[in-house]
C-alpha cells in the first residue's frame, strides 16, 4: 500500500472532495444512490397524497385538525440551520482546517439531535391522542412518509458521529475530506426532502 501523502495549507487541492480518480468515483456513485433514494421517497409522497385523509366513516383525524405549524416549523428551522453548519463544516474541510470542521459537525449533530427530539415528541403526541399508524390509511402513509424521514436522520447522525470519533486523532487527508463530503451531501439530501415534507404534508395540509 502507498504511502498516504501528507498535506499542508499551501499543499492541500481546492477540491479535495475530487482530487483523485477514488474520489471521482464515489461522488459519482453516491449521486447514483441520492438517486435512487430520491424514487424512494418520491413513491411515498405519491401514496401519502392519495392518502391524505382517507379513512373509516366519519373519521376524526383530518389534517386540519392534527398539524401544528409552530412545532413543525421550529423543527424546520433546526434542520436547516444544520444544513448551514455542515457548509461551514465544509468550507472549513477545503480550507485545510480539521478543528474548524470537527467543530462544526458536532453542531450539526445537535441540531440533528433536536429535531430528531421534536419529532419524537410529535408521534408521541399523536399516538397519545389516538392517532396511529394502524389508524386508517392516511396515518399509515403519514407515518411511513415521515418514519422513513426520520430513520434517514438517524443514520445520518449515526455517520457523522462515527466519522468524528473514527478521525478525531487522524486529522485531515484526501480520503477522509472525501468521507465528510459524502456525508454533507446525505445530509443535505435529508435536508432537501424535509422542506418537501413540511410544504406537501404540513403546510398544504393545514391549508387544506
Amino acid at each position: 500500500m502507498a504511502e498516504e501523502v501528507k498535506y499542508t495549507p499551501q499543499t492541500w487541492p481546492e477540491h479535495p472532495e475530487t482530487a483523485n480518480l477514488e474520489g471521482k468515483n464515489k461522488f459519482l456513485g453516491f449521486w447514483l444512490f441520492l438517486g435512487g433514494e430520491t424514487v424512494l421517497f418520491a413513491s411515498l409522497f405519491a401514496t401519502y397524497l392519495a392518502l391524505k385523509n382517507k379513512g373509516p366513516e366519519g373519521m376524526e383525524f383530518t389534517t386540519q385538525s392534527l398539524f401544528e405549524l409552530p412545532l413543525v416549523f421550529v423543527m424546520t428551522m433546526l434542520l436547516l440551520t444544520s444544513s448551514l453548519t455542515s457548509v461551514y463544516a465544509m468550507y472549513h474541510m477545503k480550507n485545510f482546517n480539521f478543528r474548524g470542521v470537527q467543530t462544526w459537525m458536532a453542531i450539526t449533530v445537535l441540531l440533528g439531535f433536536g429535531f430528531l427530539a421534536l419529532e419524537i415528541y410529535e408521534f408521541y403526541h399523536y399516538v397519545h391522542i389516538g392517532f396511529t399508524y394502524s389508524q386508517s390509511a392516511f396515518s399509515s402513509s403519514f407515518f411511513t412518509l415521515v418514519g422513513m424521514h426520520g430513520l434517514h436522520v438517524v443514520i445520518g447522525l449515526g455517520w457523522i458521529i462515527l466519522l468524528m470519533l473514527r478521525n478525531a486523532k487522524r486529522g485531515l487527508s484526501i480520503y477522509t475530506a472525501q468521507k465528510y463530503y459524502t456525508a454533507s451531501l446525505y445530509w443535505h439530501f435529508i435536508d432537501v426532502v424535509w422542506v418537501f415534507i413540511f410544504t406537501v404534508v404540513y403546510l398544504m395540509g393545514v391549508m387544506g
